[in-house]
């Protein structure tokens, strides 16, 4: 047995999104000690035409009391075009050398074997630059500047630009016994500093990332990006060129024998005069629950909605507790005056009586709209039915037929309201149902809304024609388009043997007339970027499946169809995770076969109805971690949750709490070559793996257990074998 005391420091890149680290030094094979760290790191991207110029510049300390030296290794977006590179050690050109993904997997798969970290996995499937450092002297501080460039791909009508950051932290291993770290202590992050310049910045309209949220500054025609907060993980931007009514951004995710991912963005930029004039009916409820701070928020918040109507638009506004009051019983037109009228008219509503739904809703549908104009129905209530109709199914039917074409927006206000009503209600009316808890602000959640819906620019959007068969489409019926709003869907595409090329067309509705536009676009039969789709893509469909169970009521496929998907793409569900009583009793009333109003009403009711809502809407990836750390709640030491599953500690083994004595078990020598190839097949299992040394995951008929002794290889058919038994299919 050798033991080593001195520290081996590493720098690498960890966080809540995907690994793929900025620059390190890993030292020589004869530099067993040394304290050579990272102290800073600041990236400028500089957009001329398809080409980024990318400047890295990283400072390197030595606090040691060794020489430093060995290996700058900077990983690449595996699938991202570089040339041109440069890289200079203060005033010394370095030589070095590029690879592709498949070049540096070796190189990667052998830095996590030596260091046995979890975490670093997250760097196999990146490209590589690497060069030899010169030595760094104790005490010494050294620039490494590294400066390329990237093509960036084209995605429908917009480019792309992709770079590998994350939040940096610094490692210690140390000290080692028979080659092996006894722990690892880490600090913390390392500053890092990121700008993208577009000089003609004129020719993009506002750019977006689905990774990461950005701040975009515009300036005597200069367009600047950077990131809010420290850039973490994989950053994807698009950049939409600023051409047409609107703007369409197309980007793939395809693994190998499997129907690929798409993630489509329509981009209408700010409103220019062509937007549809509409119809706007407000129905408030004033019975006597509503009297107070709600009625005060709810009354400022109608006033502020008054204020984005213009002259193009007409109005209706309706208040209802046992009977119906309507400010006037036709449209009136949005002029100054008759706007001031309605202020008055808004001032004088006071809360008393019972909660007439059904017939606020009849009234709210009276009235017809021409096809030139769009209709919307803002309906806000924090009650239950209890004059009238009062059964919320017979409700909602009679609202369908009488909806026609108007789009119907729902806000429920605490938690003595129906979400099953609600929920149904918009679900068929291209709207959505906003549900406002008692420590929120109405006044804010209806001027949200209305400043969204402001400015209508294309409505009844449908996809046309594509080169490949379009599957599993989130959101199932595409809502309309408002000025300044991009719409982001997400979907799935048929398994292709060879790239597809072609047209993607749509069409919608503009003042009465129908507009079609399209982009050319690719469907590739292999793409490995973007591998953010995935996850967000069945996050869509998480919220769609379980607001379907909500609406429709339970079945076991419907439970077992959010059970594979949760597990699938590592995200919670109360069908898989059970992280909280409450939801156990969600779940649970679920399988006694409840009917769904039965269970719409309540606190528990609206956060469930909240969280769906949520899933269904969700388009960026550091929006959907978040989500899942707080749904995951905080971990004790021997209860941990990873990928949507929870793992307890039983004999020094993480165990998935869904594992049971009727599932097989598989063991996998941890960092084998099986180990990675189970990666590849099976990348749901990353955040398994990077969190846990010794774990055991429960799959649909075998398990998978990594552990540090030997353990026989499973490679070919048997590893397809494996992945089969897991997955259940």
């Amino acid at each position: 047995m050798r033991t080593i005391s001195a520290a081996v420091t590493l720098i690498l890149l960890a966080g809540s999104g995907p690994l793929a680290a900025q620059g390190w030094i890993e030292p020589a094979p004869h530099i067993l000690g040394g304290g050579v760290s990272k102290i800073r790191t600041a990236v400028h991207v500089s957009v001329t035409g398809r080409i980024a110029l990318v400047e890295v510049e990283e400072w390197f300390r030595n606090d040691g009391r060794i020489l430093g030296e060995g290996d700058y290794l900077y990983p690449l977006p595996g699938e991202a075009v570089f040339s041109n590179f440069s890289l200079f050690q203060g005033d010394q050109e370095l030589r070095g050398e590029t690879m592709d993904a498949n070049q540096a997997r070796a190189i990667y798969e052998e830095i996590v074997r030596k260091k046995r970290d979890p975490a670093l996995i997250e760097l196999v499937g990146h490209g590589l630059i690497r060069a030899r450092v010169f030595p760094i002297n104790p005490g010494e501080t050294r620039k490494i500047t590294l400066r390329y460039t990237q093509v960036m791909n084209r995605a429908g009508d917009a480019l792309q630009f992709r770079y590998a950051a994350g939040l940096q932290r610094t490692v210690t291993y140390a000290p080692l016994r028979d080659g092996v770290p006894i722990h690892r202590n880490q600090s913390g992050t390392v500053p890092l500093s990121f700008v993208l310049t577009v000089e003609d910045g004129a020719a993009f309209r506002d750019p977006f990332s689905p990774t990461h949220r950005v701040r975009i500054e515009r300036e005597d025609g200069t367009l600047r990006v950077r990131p809010e907060g420290h850039l973490a993980g994989n950053f994807a931007l698009f950049l939409p060129l600023a051409r047409g009514l609107v703007g369409v951004t197309v980007a793939m995710h395809k693994p190998s024998h499997e129907a690929g991912y798409f993630m489509l963005t329509l981009s209408p930029g700010n409103a220019d005069g062509t937007v549809e004039p509409r119809d706007i009916t407000v129905v408030l409820d004033v019975s006597g629950s509503m009297s107070g701070e709600k009625l005060d928020q709810a009354k400022a918040a109608l006033r502020q909605l008054l204020g984005t109507l213009d002259e193009r638009d007409r109005f209706r506004l309706i208040a209802f507790s046992n009977s119906i009051t309507t400010h006037s019983d036709g449209w009136t037109r949005a002029t100054r005056r008759n706007l001031r009228e309605a202020r008055r008219w808004v001032e004088g509503l006071r809360a008393n009586g019972g909660t007439n739904i059904a017939g606020a809703l009849e009234e709210a549908f009276r009235l017809s709209s021409p096809t030139r104009r769009l209709p919307l129905v803002l309906f806000l209530t924090d009650g239950l039915p209890s004059v009238g109709e009062q059964d919320p199914e017979r409700i909602a039917q009679q609202a369908e037929s009488a909806r026609g074409r108007t789009r119907l927006f729902a806000f429920g206000v605490g938690y003595d309201v129906n979400t099953y009503l609600l929920d149904r209600l918009t679900a068929a009316g291209r709207g959505a149902t906003e549900y406002v808890e008692p420590t929120e602000d109405v006044e804010q959640a209806v001027g949200t809304l209305a400043a969204k819906i402001q400015h209508p620019v294309l409505t009844d959007l449908e996809l046309g024609d594509a080169p490949v068969r379009l599957t599993e489409i989130y959101p199932l019926q595409l809502p309309d388009l408002f000025s300044g709003e991009e719409l982001i869907v997400f979907g799935r595409y048929e398994a292709i043997d060879q790239d597809r090329r072609g047209t993607l067309a749509m069409r919608g509705q503009r003042t009465g007339r129908t507009e079609r536009f399209s982009t050319n676009v690719e469907f590739p039969a292999h793409e490995l970027g973007n591998d953010f789709i995935p996850r967000l893509w069945a996050s869509r469909k998480l919220g769609h499946l379980t607001r379907q169970i909500r609406i429709e009521g339970h079945s076991a496929a419907l439970e077992r169809e959010i059970r594979e998907t949760a597990l699938r793409y590592g995200l919670l569900s109360e069908y898989t995770s059970y992280l909280v009583q409450e939801r156990e009793a969600v779940a649970l009333d679920a399988r006694l076969g409840q009917r769904p109003r039965d269970r719409a009403v309540g606190r528990l009711a609206v956060q469930a109805a909240k969280q769906s809502r949520v899933r269904r809407e969700i388009a960026l990836e550091a929006d959907l971690n978040e989500m899942e750390e707080r749904a995951a709640g905080a971990d004790d030491e021997d209860t941990k949750v990873a990928a949507g599953r929870m793992f307890v500690l039983r004999d020094s083994v993480w165990t998935d709490v869904t594992h049971h004595d009727s599932l097989s078990v598989v063991e996998i020598e941890a960092y084998s070559t099986t180990y990675f190839e189970l990666l590849r097949s099976l990348p749901e299992l990353e955040r398994v793996f990077k969190l846990f040394d010794n774990v055991l995951v429960a799959g649909a008929s075998t398990s998978i257990k990594i552990v540090s002794t030997n353990a026989p290889a499973v490679l070919g058919a048997a590893l397809e074998r494996l992945v089969r038994e897991f997955r259940g299919r």
